[in-house]
């Protein structure tokens, strides 16, 4: 199954946080043992990411994941368009499943 296009509008020096309901073939996906990391790039081919979102499973059985940006690294981002992706996996990447992906749209932070 191919990941699921999502975008995302941040503002920049703004906190971001979302709450994911992970689903499979309709049903809520038991995420028990998985872990989540998310990253964006400014170009899909870059070798170093430009943040990392923090992942957390929040609600294994309920296949939730919270995926947040603090507001000292939004601020730290330059205004623009970038691309992530969120994918689970367990240690070790035994396996690794590529959830969600699409562009970050961090707008200009105007109060600093």
């Amino acid at each position: 199954m191919a990941a699921g296009k999502y975008n995302i509008q941040i503002d920049q020096g703004s906190d971001f946080d979302i709450d994911l309901t992970i689903k499979e073939n309709g049903s809520v996906k038991d995420l028990t043992g998985y872990s989540a990391r998310a990253q964006m790039r400014s170009k899909k081919s870059d070798t170093s990411p430009a943040a990392s979102f923090t992942c957390t499973v929040t609600n294994a059985t309920g296949g939730v994941i919270k995926m947040s940006l603090g507001n000292a690294v939004s601020s730290a981002l330059t205004a623009g368009r970038y691309f992530y992706d969120l994918e689970i996996y367990i240690s070790s990447d035994i396996i690794v499943k590529r959830l969600l992906e699409g562009e970050v749209i961090i707008d200009r932070e105007v109060t600093r």
